[in-house]
């Protein structure tokens, strides 16, 4: 592969490309299914991509030294694809392009996008290894869905439950998404909630806010309690996964969270059309 190849893939996997498009998929599916058109809903998935661009490259430049000292040669600025200052110019622009996208579904959805945004890049600037960590992730996921409604005609504000279960669902991403790197995060000073909480309690953690995130998705649209198959199915995921670990490393215990986590998004998506009451 030449240099121009080279720099291309550090840069899409500098932004933590799995996350990234997981992320813009789920927040169009969820704006197609609350009844954006289609201009509307690439004019979300543009918005969110571009976003999620920035957060992931201003990540991955703050972070390369921390990532050469724990050896972490799946990072591309560690393998030299691309460079810190490289992704630290980009994360900027990549900012401003979102802004100017997210404007296209009017200023009130741009504001809350912008501060979910806003909210992902103080934790890269600092918030990371605070034990407010997680107020980061929670508030920018529970402003996911508010982005969505706003850019529908009239401007409405989704049901109390949609940016609550959003809230629970990043709070709990959070805590699972840090569940492998403690140690590399312990060596290199980072002391955000789910370092402080350590591993077990972190998992568990993560458990309990994605199976309440279930709960409330699953019950509080239709007020039925069918919908408690929900958090039953997402407990089993946990309850499978921290019974399965061994030795703190964080695979099965992990696995276990992102299955009660992949309940949670599809229930979401599928509760697209109950956004607005």
């Amino acid at each position: 592969m030449g240099r121009v190849g080279r720099t291309v893939r550090g840069f899409a996997l500098a932004c933590h490309l799995g996350p990234t498009l997981a992320v813009t998929a789920v927040t169009t599916a969820v704006a197609a299914g609350a009844g954006r058109s289609a201009p509307g809903c690439v004019a979300v998935a543009a918005a969110v991509l571009a976003g999620q661009l920035s957060v992931g490259w201003l990540n991955d430049g703050l972070d390369a030294a921390r990532d050469r000292t724990t050896g972490r040669t799946d990072k591309p600025v560690v393998r030299g694809e691309v460079s810190e200052r490289a992704l630290l110019r980009a994360a900027p622009v990549a900012l401003l392009t979102c802004a100017g996208l997210s404007l296209l579904s009017g200023w009130r959805a741009a504001v809350a996008h912008l501060i979910a945004v806003g909210c992902a890049w103080a934790y890269d600037l600092g918030l990371k290894a605070t034990v407010v960590s997680v107020l980061t992730y929670a508030v920018a996921f529970a402003l996911l869905p508010v982005f969505v409604t706003l850019g529908l005609a009239g401007h409405p504000w989704p049901r109390w439950w949609a940016p609550a279960a959003g809230a629970l669902l990043g709070a709990g991403a959070h805590l699972a998404n840090a569940l492998p790197d403690l140690e590399g995060d312990r060596i290199t000073g980072v002391r955000g909630l789910p370092q402080r909480l350590g591993f077990a309690r972190s998992a568990r953690g993560a458990g309990v806010l994605l199976v309440a995130a279930s709960g409330l998705l699953g019950v509080a649209p239709s007020g039925s309690a069918a919908g408690l198959a929900l958090p039953a199915v997402s407990a089993v995921a946990v309850i499978t996964g921290l019974r399965l670990e061994r030795g703190g490393r964080g695979g099965a215990a992990f696995a276990g969270v992102i299955v009660a986590a992949a309940v949670d998004v599809a229930v979401l998506v599928a509760r697209g059309t109950t956004l607005v009451g």
